[in-house]
C-alpha cells in the first residue's frame, strides 16, 4: 500500500514516513500544500496523511479540491488545533479522521489501519485477500490456497494494487504510474508483461481468473472483497 504524507516539518515528515515504511507501506512525502495536491492528483494512493497548516494551500483546501475531483482516497488530517469548529470543518470538507498534535505515532498508525479497514482495503492483521488469494504485507508475498506465490517486488505491488481496488477498472496508465512511476524509462507494456507473470503463478492454484482484462482499457479484480 502507498501512503502520501504532507507535512511541512521535515523531521516529523521523516518520522511519519519511517513509521509507515516499518509496517511495509510505501510512502511519498511533500512539504507544501501545492506539492501535496499535485502528488495526490498525479498518483493513486491508498491513504493521505495531511497536515492542516501548510505553506501555500491549507490541508482543508486540499481535501476540498480532491473531493471536488471525485478522488475518494482516505484522508487523515494532522492538526495542532483542538477546537470543535476546526475539527468539524476538516471532517465536513471530506476528511475521514484526524489526529491532534502532539500525537503518538502508534496512535496515528492505529487510526490509519482503522480507516483502511472501514474502507475494506485492509484486514484486521493488515492483510488483503480475495477468494483463495491472500497478501501478507510484512512478508511482501502472497498465498493462494495457503501455498506461497513467491512474488517478485513488482508482482507483489501490482497484485496488491489490484486487490485494493476490487470492482474498479484500472487503466494501464494508472497501473504503470503507481507501480513504476511516471518518470520511469520503462514502457507501459511492462504492465501486460507483469500481469502475464502473475497469471502464470496464480494458474498453478486455479486462481488465474482473478485478474480480468478490460479490453482496450486495462485490468480489474472482480470478486467479493474479503478481509479477515
Amino acid at each position: 500500500m502507498r501512503v502520501l504524507v504532507v507535512e511541512d516539518d521535515p523531521e516529523l515528515l521523516r518520522i511519519i514516513r519511517d513509521v509507515f515504511e516499518d509496517e511495509a507501506f510505501l510512502t511519498d512525502g511533500e512539504e507544501t500544500g501545492d506539492d501535496g495536491l499535485y502528488a495526490a492528483e498525479q498518483m493513486i494512493h491508498d491513504l493521505i496523511v495531511l497536515d492542516v497548516m501548510l505553506p501555500g494551500m491549507s490541508g482543508i483546501e486540499i481535501v476540498k479540491r480532491l473531493r471536488e475531483r471525485s478522488i475518494g482516497v482516505p484522508i487523515i488530517l494532522l492538526t495542532a488545533k483542538d477546537s470543535v469548529e476546526d475539527l468539524v470543518n476538516g471532517l465536513n470538507a471530506g476528511a475521514d479522521d484526524y489526529v491532534t498534535k502532539p500525537f503518538a505515532v502508534a496512535e496515528l498508525l492505529a487510526r490509519a489501519r482503522a480507516v483502511l479497514r472501514r474502507r475494506g482495503a485492509l484486514g484486521a492483521e493488515g492483510e488483503v485477500s480475495c477468494g483463495v488469494v491472500r497478501l501478507v504485507p510484512s512478508e511482501r508475498d502472497g498465498y493462494a490456497g495457503g501455498q506461497p506465490l513467491r512474488l517478485t517486488a513488482k508482482e507483489y505491488e501490482l497484485l496488491e494494487f489490484l486487490l485494493c481496488n476490487q470492482e474498479r477498472i484500472l487503466t494501464r496508465d494508472q497501473i504503470f504510474d503507481r507501480i513504476w512511476g511516471f518518470e520511469s524509462d520503462a514502457a507501459t507494456t511492462a504492465v501486460d508483461v507483469y500481469v502475464h507473470h502473475l497469471r502464470k503463478k496464480l494458474e498453478a492454484h486455479d486462481a488465474d481468473g482473478l485478474i480480468r482484462t478490460v479490453r482496450g482499457i486495462g485490468y480489474m479484480v472482480k470478486g467479493e472483497n474479503h478481509v479477515p
